[in-house]
């Protein structure tokens, strides 16, 4: 193999500063060139901070030395191109880089990874940004249900374009199956479904994505982390510990193929049958908190107990659009804001 071949393998092995994908894929290795034991390589990473520009430059250098018969290399920072590519490819289609996309996850069912998602998309949406919402759960898909989306989806050129529903973009099993039909698939045709909702959606750009994943560990969860390696997890529980134990067991699979887990989010935390009245705690106390602390990521919100957030989701209405005014609306509203506070919201 050539040197400038070899030179290519070694950066393919330099990952991109706290996520696992490495920086040829993320398109920041402009060019290289090899003459005799000189190598050159231009990276595009003028946009980026300083301190990561450092850092990847280092990296990038260790990693080529590390070759074997490579005197000196010489690191060029370029900006990237202005402009997209008129012709997008396959690898284009995903969601643009500077979306986030969290992926809803547990262990197990039962703990209200949809109506988070739901209630989430909805609170974020109305802080004015862009989201999507991608429902996992192919085979107990019930986003569609919740948002209240009825359409089938529509094809141009190729890829599906997203129902809306109040500026939230939706793509879902409910879209193609009836609501009550079986979806009877082995674990290929999983998968090629997956992929065929992460790369051929037409999302318009968007600032937040959310995935509605299924419970456990399996094989969504894998396809997602290799679809989308920049992916962060938000861990769902219920305070018992039953449903903690399982929650653990979702946040430590995602770190052992490297997705960062941004946070746990408590559901049914508690429940007050008088507005003035004390808390009561039907499924038990501190369970977030817990799994928070062992997993060592922050607890981002406690989603009280309240009986509009079913009655909402049964007629496809977010209680966040329903009720703005109730807590369990303000909690989502915060964690929307805990989530994504860098962003900048869409000027309407």
């Amino acid at each position: 193999m050539q040197l400038r071949d070899r030179v290519w393998e070694a950066l393919r092995r330099v990952r991109y500063p706290g996520y696992s994908r490495d920086i040829v894929s993320f398109g920041l290795v402009q060019n290289v060139t090899a003459s005799g034991d000189v190598v050159g390589i231009a990276l595009r990473i003028q946009h980026l901070d300083s301190s990561t520009q450092e850092i990847l430059e280092r990296e990038v250098r260790r990693a080529v030395l590390e070759l074997g018969g490579v005197r000196t290399v010489e690191v060029v920072r370029v900006a990237p191109p202005a402009t997209r590519a008129p012709t997008p490819t396959a690898a284009d289609r995903r969601p643009r880089l500077a979306t986030r996309v969290f992926g809803v996850a547990s262990g197990k069912g039962g703990v209200g990874k949809s109506s988070i998602t739901t209630n989430l998309a909805a609170a974020l949406a109305l802080d004015g940004l862009r989201v999507g919402v991608l429902d996992a759960d192919v085979y107990g898909f019930s986003i569609a249900r919740m948002l209240g989306v009825r359409e089938r989806p529509e094809v141009r050129q190729g890829r599906i374009v997203p129902a809306r529903r109040n500026g939230v973009q939706v793509v879902t099993m409910g879209m193609l199956a009836d609501a009550e039909e079986a979806v009877i698939w082995r674990g290929p045709m999983l998968h090629k479904a997956l992929r065929t909702f992460l790369h051929e959606v037409a999302w318009e750009d968007l600032d937040v994505l959310l995935l509605d994943l299924p419970p456990g560990t399996g094989d969504v969860a894998l396809t997602v982390a290799q679809e989308l390696p920049y992916a962060e997890w938000v861990v769902v529980t219920t305070p018992q510990p039953a449903a903690v134990e399982v929650a653990l067991r979702a946040a430590r699979m995602a770190g052992k193929v490297r997705l960062r887990v941004a946070g746990v989010v408590e559901n049914f935390s508690w429940y007050r049958p008088d507005p003035a009245g004390e808390r009561l705690y039907p499924f038990g106390h501190g369970g977030g908190r817990q799994a928070a602390d062992k997993l060592g990521i922050p607890l981002l919100s406690e989603i009280p107990l309240d009986p509009l957030l079913r009655e909402c989701a049964d007629r496809g209405e977010p209680v966040v659009w329903a009720h703005p005014e109730l807590e369990v609306s303000r909690r989502f509203r915060q964690l929307g804001r805990t989530l994504a506070p860098q962003l900048e919201p869409v000027r309407r």
